[in-house]
């Protein structure tokens, strides 16, 4: 599917939903939208170490600044300040910092934002980034001090046990390298895998290695309508949608986001951060 069909269908079927008598406009743009959910996951992941029993990673994801929703600019700010408060060991950033320009109005504020993060943070690229400038973000991570997983891995060392988070560059515009990240992986220790789109976890199920994948994407569908679902989904989002999935012996999780895409509303699928504590196997 190309770019500019998916943006099209994803516009024109979720507008048509907004547009339906009773949906709630005025709700959908104006309250759920700033209304985030505070995710809390306990997940117990086969390979980890006793030393990093409690270990907290929060994720976000989908943050998709741009100029025409200047609201999107204060959650950021907020959930930074959430993020600063809580007792974190690190934080995840699934992809799609902006949605369809890298002007300095857009870039200023991530950067200004993302800096403050006090925990040691990771992140990945999503589509959205690579269909306004991908260098740009790049450039906003760098200056931010948050480590991109480029089709790579950072180890955590801990009393002599690792955690590995490694990354895939995105999917959509056949960006990742799955071998080069296997090529990096230590054979020993519990792994998760940052990759924007969460139908990813077919694949990288499928080679034994990772504990856990979260994603984002999708961002739940933005609209979730009772006893129907979500009417739109994107191509790699359509499998694992939101929340928590067995894919194989690896968990796959599927961040709602904390942005939109337009148009800008959410309904019965609120903003979500995510707060993993990760546990030993029984």
């Amino acid at each position: 599917m190309s770019r500019r069909k998916f943006l099209k269908l994803t516009a024109a079927g979720l507008a048509g939903m907004v547009g339906v008598p009773g949906v709630g406009i005025s709700y959908a743009h104006y309250i759920e939208p700033h209304w985030v959910d505070i995710s809390r996951v306990s997940l117990r992941l086969p390979r980890l170490h006793p030393a990093f029993q409690g270990f907290r990673l929060a994720q976000i994801s989908d943050i998709h600044l741009d100029t025409w929703t200047g609201e999107s600019h204060q959650r950021l700010k907020e959930a930074v300040d959430f993020l600063n408060q809580e007792k974190l060991d690190a934080v995840a950033i699934t992809g799609d910092f902006v949605t369809a320009t890298t002007d300095p109005v857009v870039t200023d504020p991530l950067v200004q934002e993302l800096s403050r993060l006090k925990p040691f943070s990771v992140a990945v690229l999503g589509n959205h980034d690579y269909w306004t400038n991908a260098a740009s973000i790049r450039q906003v991570l760098h200056k931010s001090g948050i480590v991109e997983l480029d089709n790579d891995v950072v180890t955590l060392e801990k009393a002599g046990a690792a955690l590995h988070l490694a990354g895939v560059d995105d999917i959509w515009e056949k960006k990742h390298r799955l071998d080069r990240v296997l090529e990096k992986l230590p054979d020993d220790g519990a792994a998760i895998l940052l990759a924007h789109e969460p139908d990813f976890a077919d694949e990288s199920a499928a080679t034994g290695r990772f504990d856990l994948q979260i994603s984002g994407h999708s961002h739940g569908g933005q609209i979730r309508l009772p006893l129907f679902g979500a009417p739109v989904l994107p191509w790699l989002g359509q499998k694992y949608p939101s929340g928590q999935y067995q894919v194989g012996s690896m968990i796959q999780y599927t961040n709602r986001g904390l942005g939109m895409a337009f148009p800008t509303v959410r309904f019965n699928c609120r903003p979500e951060i995510t707060l993993f504590t990760f546990l030993t196997p029984r």
